[in-house]
């Protein structure tokens, strides 16, 4: 191995990372949580945090910003309609594929 900085220091240096971010909370707040706006703050994170993380993928996963507008309306309408998670993938996939078939003939 020809790099300056051995993998196994990365791997060492990414699970102290790791471990701190999940056992800062468990030290900081040793007591039950009362304050509504900081559970409900806390309630929402994860899904903020996959949308941000979600969002832009799509947007950036297809040739055409139509149709992958076409996969996550798809998507959203299949979930709101309170499909399966499956049903959700196929119908946002064959929603960007009709899209990207349709779009070059405008």
């Amino acid at each position: 191995m020809n790099h300056a900085i051995p993998l196994w220091l990365y791997v060492l240096v990414m699970a102290c990372v790791t471990y701190a971010v999940r056992m800062t909370p468990l030290v900081l707040f040793r007591k039950k949580i009362h304050s509504v706006f900081v559970r409900s703050f806390l309630y929402y994170v994860p899904y903020a945090v996959l949308g941000a993380m979600t969002i832009p993928g799509i947007f950036y996963s297809t040739d055409s910003v139509y149709s992958a507008a076409a996969g996550l309306a798809a998507a959203l309408v299949a979930s709101f309609a309170g499909r399966s998670l499956l049903f959700v993938a196929v119908a946002a996939c064959a929603a960007a594929y009709l899209a990207a078939l349709i779009v070059p003939l405008f």
